[in-house]
């Protein structure tokens, strides 16, 4: 029995390591085993210290991801925590160590990762009316964790064969979700990918429960998914790409909600004053965050017409860090490098832990020709999100400075990414690898045509490849054959056939191996020059 439990708890920690027969084989050995929230027996290929490290690994680079936490407004995270510590207290799983924080994004959404480790978007805390709705958001994100939903949904998609469960699949609410690598990639899995329905009815049904132990008025489960419901007919761009994309709202639910009034009648605690008071300063401000997202929304085309936005938001709100960072994005889009670095001096003074600032001054000053800047501030961030930009940046500058091996790990981390950088970095690291390992991406192979010796050589890379050498060994007859073959270049998914010069006569048995020996990528290889998506 504890070797059986020894080995359930080793096999699924660090899952965004493992390639998919590994975790199949781990799903195996756990069985099954009780739903602690609805008693039901389910398939469970995790231990209960499997999810507290999956929740534990993956929740710092979530938040980084979806904006960093809310910092400007201290008292609204510590209000959201109480609020999310009241009805945790009253859950099945009171030992999970719960954690709530406030995402710095406009997005209203709302999730949960595996061993209690919750979060809630800045926009959704705007949309809501009373600390009853809130307690409502965070009791159904509580029942997610407790129930282990999100992993319920990661053993469905291994189970359907989902190998690649370490890059980020979704990620529909970050700037930069396309260029995020390596296992951080999971937590997006676990977030993004709909509940079943099941899930949300459970949700649903045991958050009002633990709603009504907390002592708050369960009609508030009922309010806030009729508010959905009629956002989500509005089909509010904000709204699909938040909690109705994850948690879709239907009539169903209201309907599902009123029915378990009866269990958990109302009456409780509303508190609408107390959410009135501590909304009130981040209420007054909504027109700067709206300038904000607004200037974020036409940077990439008119990063003129952006700056008085973000001037304006600034005005506002001085102290928000993520208005300095834009600030210094669209400087930097303008080619205002030095005034981008001072911008993101400022965002950094005011919130020295959020991953953008560091990669967006890095990659400013690396337009500046500061190398040594630029690397120390693109591993800052690389540490505390590892994304393909940075990656990408870093392993230009190692290569700049002569460390190929350094460069070629970084391009190779970097390939996994989406759009221009992921195309930029496969071709760098293809440059690299070709050099190491010609024989990846160009084949030789001898054929014999009307008594001559040839060399077919196939290039089975997307890349134009010049500087071929093919070394040719082997015999015909008694003849000893032994050449050195030149190909100057050869297009992408291109073959030529070389001739060798040597004549095989009728009764002559020949044996010969070919292989590539050089190669190298034609000098034109993307290259990208400019690093702001």
């Amino acid at each position: 029995m504890i070797a059986a439990k020894s080995r359930r708890n080793s096999a699924f920690r660090h899952t965004a390591h493992l390639p998919l027969a590994l975790l199949l084989a781990a799903a195996v050995l756990a069985g099954c085993s009780k739903n602690p929230v609805t008693g039901e027996k389910e398939f469970a290929p995790y231990s209960t210290r499997d999810e507290i490290d999956l929740g534990k690994q993956h929740y710092g680079p979530l938040q980084q991801a979806q904006g960093g936490r809310f910092k400007t407004d201290p008292k609204l995270g510590a209000y959201v925590r109480e609020v999310g510590r009241r009805v945790a207290r009253k859950s099945d799983r009171t030992k999970l160590p719960y954690e709530f924080v406030v995402i710095n994004n406009s997005v209203p959404n709302a999730w949960a990762l595996p061993g209690g480790k919750i979060g809630i978007n800045r926009g959704l805390l705007m949309e809501m009316e009373n600390e009853a709705e809130l307690a409502a958001v965070l009791s159904h994100e509580v029942v997610h964790a407790a129930a282990r939903h999100g992993g319920q949904a990661l053993t469905r998609n291994l189970l359907f064969g989902v190998a690649q469960i370490a890059i980020a699949l979704a990620g529909r609410d970050s700037r930069h979700i396309n260029y995020i690598l390596g296992g951080s990639g999971l937590a997006f899995q676990l977030i993004n990918r709909s509940y079943s329905r099941g899930a949300e009815r459970e949700a649903d049904f045991y958050g009002m429960k633990y709603m009504h132990r907390a002592g708050y008025d369960t009609r508030a489960a009922v309010t806030l998914q009729q508010k959905f419901l009629a956002l989500s007919k509005g089909r509010r761009q904000d709204w699909l790409t938040g909690l109705f994309a994850t948690h879709p709202p239907s009539k169903e639910r209201v309907k599902n909600n009123r029915k378990a009034l009866k269990k958990y009648p109302p009456g409780g605690d509303l508190g609408r004053k107390r959410y009135d008071v501590q909304l009130a300063w981040l209420r007054t401000r909504k027109p700067a965050y709206a300038a904000a997202d607004k200037a974020r929304r036409v940077m990439a085309a008119a990063p003129a017409s952006a700056l008085p936005l973000i001037e304006r938001a600034i005005a506002r709100v001085p102290q928000e860090a993520q208005f300095r960072g834009l600030k210094g994005q669209i400087l930097a889009r303008m080619g205002r490098y030095e005034a981008a670095v001072a911008a993101y001096d400022d965002a950094i003074r005011r919130d020295s832990g959020f991953y953008e600032h560091f990669l967006g001054r890095g990659l400013a000053w690396s337009a500046l020709g500061n190398g040594t800047r630029s690397r120390s501030d693109l591993r800052y961030s690389y540490g505390l999100l590892p994304t393909s930009l940075a990656g990408y940046a870093l392993g230009t500058l190692h290569l700049e400075s002569g460390n190929r091996s350094a460069a070629k790990t970084l391009f190779a981390a970097a390939a996994n990414a989406k759009g221009d950088v992921g195309e930029a970095a496969r071709a760098r690291h293809a440059m690299l690898d070709i050099a190491d390992n010609p024989g990846r991406y160009v084949s030789a192979r001898p054929v014999f045509r009307f008594r001559r010796l040839l060399v077919r050589v196939s290039n089975r890379s997307g890349y134009r490849i010049t500087g071929i050498t093919v070394s040719l060994s082997g015999s015909v007859g008694n003849r000893p054959v032994w050449n050195r073959l030149q190909l100057h270049g050869l297009g992408p998914h291109g073959s030529f056939e070389l001739d060798t010069g040597v004549t095989v006569g009728p009764k002559e048995k020949a044996k010969a191996e070919a292989r590539v020996v050089r190669a190298r990528i034609s000098a034109d290889v993307r290259a990208l020059r400019r690093y702001y998506p």
